[in-house]
């Protein structure tokens, strides 16, 4: 059963940030990788069909023989974790939540900002981690909308991009955050272009690495961790399987046999 994969996925491309992350730490894992890119954006969805995606492609990577699952969009475990955890209790499920206690501890002005999608932003769990974590900071929320759906276009350059990330970002700065929060799967492939935008001294924090030492603690836990090698990593994607198999040297740094993914 150690041997076993690890299932992940995410509403579209955003998740392989976690997927890499899990490759560096733990790399005798092998993985499988479900992207619900013909559902995206989850932000804009209803809580009620985001569950049922996740009851969907969670029964599939179990029937894939999945031993843990990581549950790499914020959205997704807002909106789902909990039933997933209720439906399955002897699997080991990890989910992601915005960094809010450690940009709470990184910040020297007591500001921190948060970029977002607006399901998370809105949701009770978000809510429930400012007031557990950030009593003593203020905070201030920035929703937005679009860059999801340019990053899976792969678009991570563009001036219309440059110019979209500018708008969320600005407000930011002018308030006086030095900690921003990137509490979306999808935005770590922007920090070559956030570092272009603020002062070096402004921190970026994302919860990628976080996840991974999880799982690992996890699998630990359960004798369940990999002694490898691992093999090749699987991948499908309920869009257009040509998509992703054209954007996965941009993402994951390596190609890879996508599957259609149809239920």
């Amino acid at each position: 059963m150690s041997e076993a994969p690890v299932g992940v996925f995410d509403s579209g491309v955003g998740g392989l940030s976690v997927l890499g992350e899990i490759r560096h730490l733990l790399p005798n894992e092998s993985l499988l990788y479900v992207a619900d890119c013909g559902h995206i954006p989850y932000g804009e969805k209803s809580p009620e069909f985001i569950r049922q995606r996740c009851a969907i492609i969670a029964e599939f990577l179990q029937r894939q023989g999945a031993k843990a699952l990581v549950v790499a969009c914020n959205t997704a475990t807002v909106a789902g974790v909990a039933d997933l955890r209720r439906d399955y209790p002897d699997w080991p499920i990890v989910g992601m939540e915005p960094a809010v206690k450690p940009a709470a501890a990184a910040t020297r002005s007591g500001i921190v900002g948060v970029l977002a999608t607006t399901g998370t932003l809105q949701s009770a769990k978000f809510a429930a981690l400012l007031d557990r974590f950030a009593t003593d900071v203020r905070v201030i929320t920035q929703p937005c909308p679009g860059l999801v759906e340019l990053i899976e276009a792969g678009d991570l350059h563009s001036p219309a991009l440059r110019q979209l990330l500018q708008g969320y970002v600005t407000p930011l700065l002018a308030a006086g955050c030095d900690t921003l929060i990137l509490g979306c799967t999808h935005y770590p492939f922007l920090k070559p272009l956030l570092k272009e935008m603020v002062a070096a001294d402004i921190s970026l924090i994302d919860t990628g690495a976080a996840v991974a030492r999880q799982l690992q603690r996890l699998l630990a836990e359960r004798m369940l961790l990999a002694e490898g090698p691992a093999s090749e990593t699987q991948f499908w994607s309920s869009g257009d399987p040509a998509h992703l198999r054209k954007i996965l040297p941009m993402l994951w740094k390596s190609s890879g046999v996508v599957r259609s993914f149809d239920l």
